[in-house]
């Protein structure tokens, strides 16, 4: 069992930057790959960042590469994603999700999660 729980939420300027973090509890956290996913209302759920169970290897979604950046401490059981030059397209509720497996085959595939958080709310104003 494996309980997720998100924070770092909020509203910024388009152009800012937040850094969103996912605590863990369950003692397989740290063989598991983590992924990041967003859903905007009305839309379905997207992926943005994935990180393997070492933190050796990350991918990310073309829509935010090179702006956020995912990352995982196994010590605190946290999965981090910084996000920078926010844009207004980015707002979203964000999830952290926690792979069934060490690393991925197809990380936008929502069936490849059996664990997930409550989310947390993005919002980039103009």
């Amino acid at each position: 069992q494996v309980q997720l729980v998100e924070s770092g939420g909020g509203l910024v300027q388009a152009g800012g930057s937040l850094r969103l973090s996912c605590a863990a509890s369950g003692r397989t956290f740290s063989s598991r790959a983590m992924g990041w996913f967003r859903q905007a209302p009305g839309k379905e759920r997207e992926f943005v960042a994935i990180i393997s169970w070492s933190g050796g290897s990350t991918y990310d979604a073309d829509s935010v590469k090179g702006r956020f950046t995912i990352s995982r401490d196994n010590a605190k059981n946290t999965v981090y994603l910084q996000m920078n030059s926010l844009r207004t397209e980015d707002s979203s509720v964000y999830y952290c999700a926690a792979s069934r497996d060490l690393g991925w085959s197809n990380p936008s595939r929502l069936s490849d999660y059996d664990y997930w958080g409550q989310g947390t709310q993005v919002t980039v104003s103009s």
